[in-house]
């Protein structure tokens, strides 16, 4: 497309310099407009990308400060509920003059778990309102008082936009692993790493704020590792179509170690006839066929079993359907793998859903404790958490009295339902009620500002 003199311009600024679009040694005379032009000679001028690229600039400058004020509205929140407990979890019992604590704690003790359950009460609440999880709710105040209160000059960048989201946290998660009281360290640390927060990308700043912390730490490596040593722990994630990671932090000679033999014994399969695994699968099948079934050339064999759920429908088992069975804590499996699981592994629990309703028949009981098949069923009907955006699995929760039972409650499917202990304990202890339609069978929460929040279906 090309634009001539006689065409309406949309773009004033275009000709704010039309010699610049003339062949060397060409002059335009008094009102004369250039020659037509393509608006590709623009793009390829490079004004718009240049305007384009500072217009990014600006965006990203007033989205970091945005998430800086976040972090710091979320600290004021927390802080503000550890001072003031009431809003969220009710009058203070121990202003009354008459007040003895059933458990026969003190006063002191008392009103210390009222501030902790304030905060995790408002911590679920904003998890809720911003959309984000109670973990993602904590750190983040948790990092904007660190940075607040040991590295100022970073967080003051951080405010006004001049450092990113992930260097900030970073720096925050360093300076954390400091000593209480190093305040020298603390100092250091800040006037060190300001610069560098501000001009290196993530990755190469997570290095140098590690390599920070080593030089100004006043505490020796070897008492810091004795004691990391003590927080050794594997975790499990799933992941889609039907993966999962699994996780370990051990000491990293042991991680090494293993990491070097899986190395050289994959390379050694490698080398035999028919086998066309890559190396990065020959090292995960070495790892995992070590963990499962400890049988390797040079360690010899060792077993252990566990009990594990999967749920199955009818249909499915019988190859008549292919609706997807579930697996306990992960979540949907591929139907090879639950036919297997489900006829051929003794270990594993076989949970059948009904052809047409999916449902177990209801079972009420008259007594606290829930039977175990009742609270299977809880298990396979909620199979996470109740509280809000919680995924620790049903098996893993408390069972609740949604109406507890010293008010009448029954211990039937319609009352009951899993709590994972911290939500557990803010249902009992805070101002977040739990409530159930009675025909529709339908379950929300009420916050302690009022909001309503629908029990969420179950993920699966």
């Amino acid at each position: 497309m090309s634009i001539s003199s006689n065409d309406t311009l949309q773009e004033p600024w275009i000709y704010d310099d039309p010699e610049r679009f003339l062949a060397p040694g060409d002059v335009l005379e008094p009102g004369e407009l250039p020659p037509p032009f393509d608006l590709a000679d623009i793009e390829a001028s490079g004004d718009a990308h240049s305007a384009a690229m500072n217009e990014l600039e600006g965006i990203n400058a007033r989205a970091r400060v945005l998430i800086a004020d976040e972090y710091a509205g979320i600290a004021s929140v927390l802080r503000d509920a550890a001072a003031c407990p009431d809003p969220w979890v009710g009058p203070d019992p121990t202003l009354d003059a008459a007040w003895l604590d059933p458990q026969g704690r003190s006063v002191a003790a008392v009103r210390a778990e009222r501030r902790n359950i304030a905060v995790r009460a408002a911590a679920l609440e904003l998890s809720v309102r911003l959309g984000m999880s109670e973990n993602t709710v904590r750190t983040r105040a948790t990092q904007a008082d660190t940075l607040r209160e040991r590295c100022p000059k970073i967080w003051n960048a951080f405010r006004s936009g001049r450092v990113n989201e992930r260097n900030a946290s970073t720096a925050a998660q360093q300076a954390a692993t400091l000593p209480a009281r190093a305040t020298d360290a603390w100092a250091k640390f800040d006037e060190l790493l300001t610069g560098s927060a501000q001009t290196l990308a993530p990755g190469k700043f997570r290095v140098r704020a590690r390599v920070v912390r080593e030089r100004v730490h006043p505490e020796h490596i070897d008492e810091r590792h004795n004691r990391a040593n003590e927080e050794r722990n594997v975790w499990f994630q799933p992941e889609a179509d039907g993966m999962a990671s699994f996780t370990v932090l051990a000491t990293a000679d042991k991680v090494i170690a293993v990491q070097r033999y899986a190395d050289a014994y994959a390379r050694q399969l490698r080398g035999q006839e028919g086998d066309e695994r890559t190396l990065a699968q020959l090292r995960t099948d070495i790892v995992l066929d070590l963990i499962a079934r400890g049988s390797t050339t040079e360690t010899g064999t060792w077993s252990a079993r566990a009990s594990v759920a999967v749920t199955v429908p009818v249909m499915t088992l019988l190859e008549r359907d292919d609706e997807p069975a579930t697996l306990d804590g992960y979540g949907p499996i591929d139907t090879e793998t639950a036919r297997r699981l489900a006829g051929d592994a003794p270990s594993w629990v076989r949970i059948l859903t009904h052809p047409v309703t999916g449902t177990v028949l209801d079972v009420d009981r008259t007594t606290y404790r829930v039977p175990k098949a009742l609270r299977r069923w809880l298990e396979v009907r909620d199979q996470v958490c109740t509280g809000p955006g919680c995924m620790r699995s049903a098996r893993d929760c408390d069972v609740d009295h949604r109406l507890d039972w010293q008010y009448g409650g029954k211990t039937s499917d319609t009352n009951l339902g899993p709590l994972c202990e911290p939500h557990h304990v803010l249902k009992t202890k805070s101002k977040w009620a739990l409530y159930r339609d009675e025909f529709t069978g339908a379950r929300w929460w009420v916050t302690p500002t009022s909001l309503t929040v629908p029990v969420e279906p179950p993920p699966f």
